[in-house]
């Protein structure tokens, strides 16, 4: 009896994946408390992957992440890379979790590195003067085949971008300002003057004791995009500004027309963007020979 052959994956997968990210200090700051991340691992080893990009996601997954600084001195800039850090040392241990399906159990791994780094932030801050207080954002998406997972806190935001057009803000701002949009108490435009705009409930590290992350996931399709951003680009950009600069293709990255178009309006705070776009299905490449029965 002859057994049945699967189709053997192509040798160089086409790519199923863009990405762009930049980040500017702006025209106030005198340094940069944002970071970005950009990293693709398998069973066996990290890449840190370039400011703009394509690959496919058949055999590695995807990190994407934004951290946002916050502490005296320049203890905000360390926090963040502190954070971005952590997750390139963490997060890779649980690729074959992903490669075996991740729907059950995306939320308890990112819960677990969270909890850590929000850990290693109060160790630091009880232990050396000058990271007493520091804290940061983090805003990260994790891309496998077909599914976006991502985890959040502070404010921070991760933008979802459906290929049949609109957008929705996947993350909740966590901030007073934040509950009184979600609770449609103000408007967007009202937010922006808010006197406590800038103050913010949750963060990892800050000598917050008890946080609560925001975990989600999204079934991603061909012509999605995604947006991780600090609220430094917020801040320059209105929602309806964010769309319309992300689907207009130009000779610039998505990031870069961001960051550029906030910055030209703006620019008080940090500023920085990554985009990822879903550009077909990895896991059913169309030109795959099918092999038959010998």
């Amino acid at each position: 009896m002859s057994a049945t052959r699967r189709p053997a994956p192509p040798p160089n997968p086409r790519p199923d994946l863009r990405w762009s990210g930049l980040t500017h200090r702006g025209h106030v700051r005198a340094n940069n408390e944002d970071n970005f991340l950009a990293l693709a691992f398998d069973g066996r080893e990290l890449r840190y992957l370039g400011k703009t990009g394509e690959a496919s996601t058949a055999e590695n997954d995807f990190v994407f992440a934004v951290s946002d600084g916050m502490g005296g001195a320049k203890s905000g800039e360390f926090a963040s890379r502190i954070t971005l850090d952590r997750i390139t040392r963490l997060l890779p241990k649980s690729f074959h979790l992903g490669a075996q399906g991740l729907a059950s159990g995306f939320a308890d791994i990112l819960e677990e590195l969270f909890g850590s780094i929000h850990r290693d932030l109060l160790n630091l801050g009880r232990s050396y003067e000058e990271c007493a207080g520091m804290g940061t954002t983090l805003s990260l998406g994790w891309l496998a085949p077909g599914w976006f997972y991502f985890g959040h806190i502070g404010d921070s935001r991760i933008y979802y971008f459906p290929k049949t057009g609109g957008l929705t803000q996947l993350t909740h701002d966590h901030s007073h300002v934040g509950w009184l949009r979600r609770q449609g108490k103000i408007t967007e435009r009202e937010a922006r003057t808010h006197p406590m705009r800038n103050a913010i409930h949750q963060a990892l590290g800050s000598g917050h004791q008890m946080i609560e992350p925001q975990f989600g996931a999204v079934a991603c399709a061909p012509g999605d995009h995604f947006l991780i951003c600090s609220d430094g680009l917020i801040d320059g950009l209105w929602d309806r500004q964010l769309e319309e600069i992300i689907r207009e293709p130009g000779d610039l990255s998505a990031a870069q027309r961001l960051v550029t178009a906030s910055l030209e309006t703006s620019g008080k705070d940090n500023t920085t963007a990554v985009v990822i776009e879903i550009l077909t299905d990895a896991r059913v490449p169309p030109s795959a020979p099918v092999a038959s029965p010998p």
